[in-house]
């Protein structure tokens, strides 16, 4: 079921190169690859252990709960967006990405995998 959802809304980002549904230990649930040679699960493992960090810090601020985050590199653009508790997208966006349409596009799967990951 998620497979073919993460497909979807992986079809309409350009230039993403893999989506994951991911739980807080950094656990891929399911995993879309466009590209097969981005190792996601190595990122997912690695980007949960940020995103522990800085919600841990921002609830102790009482700025309260991470929604979205991306990191930039010269190769990659890595964006989170949490879906339900515990649970958040990965998705991998190559050089040609474009970052609004991709968070847009989070934004709209947050609306339709938030109820599958609810009840």
């Amino acid at each position: 079921m998620f497979l073919e959802r993460l497909r979807q809304i992986s079809g309409r980002i350009d230039g993403a190169l893999a989506l994951a549904l991911v739980d807080r230990d950094g656990i891929p649930i399911e995993i879309f690859r466009g590209d097969p040679d981005i190792d996601i699960d190595i990122l997912a493992a690695e980007m949960s252990i940020q995103i522990r960090s800085i919600s841990d810090s921002y609830q102790e601020l009482e700025a309260g709960n991470l929604c979205h985050l991306a990191i930039a590199t010269d190769q990659l653009t890595l964006m989170v967006s949490s879906i339900a508790d515990g649970y958040y997208l990965l998705l991998v966006l190559g050089p040609e990405g474009t970052l609004g349409q991709a968070r847009f596009e989070l934004r709209r799967a947050w609306l339709v995998l938030q109820e599958d990951l609810t009840l």
